[in-house]
């Protein structure tokens, strides 16, 4: 008897697989897509909800080393955000970067709603100023001239590539060496996102608090009509 109830061990002799393809035929649970349906139609009414207007295409290939969606986005983030820098520190931001990879979608003629903005900044990066040495401005520059594209600058900055190297302007005026200056960003781009680590080790961080896609829909809710040009604040001449 024992003998005959010993237990031999076990082997796998075969695997069988088969395909269930999910078609029509496979109906969701009516109380499921009851469930659901008020939330889903909540979702869908506030991504379509119009917040402005565009007359133009907007999009970041529309220039060489700038583009109209650029120049939108960082110049309303900086519209945004320097409120509140100002109201912590009273002080002011000399110019914001972002970059060219950071742009997820562009906007076409038309109503600019909520989803627009989703779809544009569809993570959830936070505005954050870096305080900068002249030196690490310098390069901040080598950085835009090596990288030859359109990466968003703010309207306060201006930088001209010459035959005998740049020139550079922030509000009008002449870089100076002494001088420290507030540049507004990303946290991502100030951990080194896409290379960018001239904005790492700041002389001093400010994180404010504020979503990036945040300052979109403000700022979009806040203006009737979006106007935005191409203005040559990044050009290289011939």
């Amino acid at each position: 008897i024992v003998i005959s109830c010993k237990n031999d061990p076990h082997q796998l002799v075969k695997i069988e697989a088969k395909l269930l393809p999910v078609t029509d035929s496979l109906q969701a649970k009516k109380e499921t897509e009851d469930f659901i349906q008020p939330y889903k139609l909540k979702v869908e009414s506030e991504m379509s909800k119009v917040l402005s207007y565009t007359p133009i295409n907007l999009l970041r290939t529309d220039g060489v080393l700038e583009s109209s969606l650029g120049n939108l986005m960082a110049d309303l983030c900086l519209e945004r955000a320097n409120p509140v820098f100002f109201s912590r520190t009273e002080k002011n931001i000399d110019f914001a970067m972002f970059n060219f990879g950071g742009i997820w979608a562009e906007i076409s003629k038309g109503n600019i709603t909520t989803e627009h903005a989703f779809n544009l900044m569809p993570f959830e990066n936070s505005l954050v100023v870096v305080e900068l040495t002249a030196d690490k401005i310098k390069e901040l520059v080598n950085y835009l001239i090596e990288n030859k594209k359109a990466h968003p600058l703010s309207k306060h900055i201006k930088l001209v590539i010459t035959k005998e190297g740049y020139e550079l302007t922030i509000n009008d005026k002449i870089i100076e060496d002494s001088k420290t200056y507030f540049v507004l960003t990303s946290d991502y781009l100030q951990n080194g996102g896409d290379l960018m680590n001239f904005f790492k080790d700041p002389v001093k961080l400010y994180k404010l608090d504020y979503k990036v896609r945040n300052a979109i829909i403000d700022y979009f809710e806040e203006i009737d009509t979006i106007k935005v040009k191409l203005d040559n604040r990044f050009v290289k001449l011939n």
